[in-house]
């Protein structure tokens, strides 16, 4: 086991609520990269979309000096500055942006600019406009732009004035899928995340967060899936997801990879149609009465699990998952058609 000491960032105050109302754009795991960066000597550029918190190893040194956890370019000599380009591996909204510098504190960039595009190749100088003007950044740090513009976009460019390091560039918005090229007939996972699902709502995320459950592929690990804490009161867990787009779902499946004593023992599926409701009492309250789709059923540790659903008369939009008592699932596909 190593015994190599490292400090772990700090959380932004307003990614709750954040990561309740949208996805990170710039996660890998939904196809974006880290295409090109004028410099980046002292920390490879790609650092700076991993999903997991940054940290900082006091005592950790490379060839090229201090090893930081993000995008470190040199210390400019020349006119200029530096700039990194981010190709969205799904067309999306902007919200908001964190330009997070944990830890950079004699060597974070003093200002950032950020640009966007929105061109299937590689955009040309005339294709990119401003998304966050040239503004001030704080050092060691999150630095958080509430974007107006809500126009779908595929690159980002991000300027640092004039050069230093960003820890983690958080991207949150929302998942642009054009639907008008999906056939009434073409059976697609109505809820996964790359077709625009995300969660609204829950009761417990204390190890993993219920969108996690929409993302691509089988979970590779345990911590990529949604997990409660162990429960210790009467009742069950719960979540609210919200689809792609309107649609009927006919099929369901159930994975809980990795999950093996802490696995949910039975779970249950609702499906409905969500109002005016945003909070998470509201939206608790309105989806307790929706239609099952699925009535409670035993899950199996580490499986996967296949359900055909009984139509609902009209489309729904969102699906209300109840595991008992407590658990983990690491995804939940909704196959169907869309309205």
């Amino acid at each position: 086991m190593s015994s190599e000491r490292f400090l772990t960032a700090a959380p932004l105050p307003e990614a709750a609520e954040l990561t309740r109302r949208f996805v990170d754009l710039a996660q890998p795991r939904l196809g974006t990269g880290v295409t090109f960066a004028t410099d980046d000597f002292f920390a490879d550029k790609a650092r700076m979309i991993d999903p997991a918190p940054p940290v900082f190893y006091p005592d950790r040194f490379d060839d090229h000096g201090k090893w930081m956890d993000g995008w470190e370019s040199r210390r400019k000599r020349t006119a200029g500055h530096d700039h990194a380009i981010l190709r969205l591996g799904q067309r999306g909204a902007v919200a908001a942006i964190d330009v997070e510098t944990s830890f950079f504190t004699g060597n974070f960039p003093p200002e950032a600019m950020i640009e966007a595009a929105d061109t299937e190749a590689e955009p040309g100088e005339a294709d990119w406009r401003v998304l966050v003007p040239r503004t001030a950044l704080a050092g060691n740090g999150h630095n958080l732009f509430t974007v107006e513009s809500g126009a779908p976009i595929r690159w980002l460019k991000l300027h640092i004035l004039p050069d230093g390091g960003v820890a983690r560039l958080r991207v949150f918005g929302t998942i642009a899928k054009d639907w008008s090229g999906v056939s009434p007939d073409e059976t697609v996972d109505l809820g996964a995340m790359e077709n625009g699902g995300t969660a609204v709502a829950w009761n417990d995320a204390h190890y993993g967060h219920p969108a996690n459950m929409l993302a691509p592929g089988r979970a590779p690990v345990m911590a990529d899936g949604w997990e409660t804490a162990r429960r210790r009161v009467p009742g069950n867990d719960w979540c609210v997801l919200k689809l792609g787009t309107a649609g009927t779902v006919e099929r369901v499946l159930v994975d809980t990879n990795h999950f093996k004593g802490n696995y949910p023992d039975r779970f249950a599926l609702r499906g409905g149609r969500l109002g005016g409701e945003t909070t998470t009492e509201a939206i608790d309250a309105a989806s307790r009465g929706w239609p099952l789709l699925i009535g409670e059923t035993r899950l199996e540790a580490h499986a996967i699990a296949e359900f055909d659903v009984e139509r609902l008369a009209e489309p729904i939009t969102h699906v209300r998952l109840d595991i008992f008592p407590d658990g983990g699932v690491s995804r939940l596909r909704l196959f169907g058609k869309k309205a």
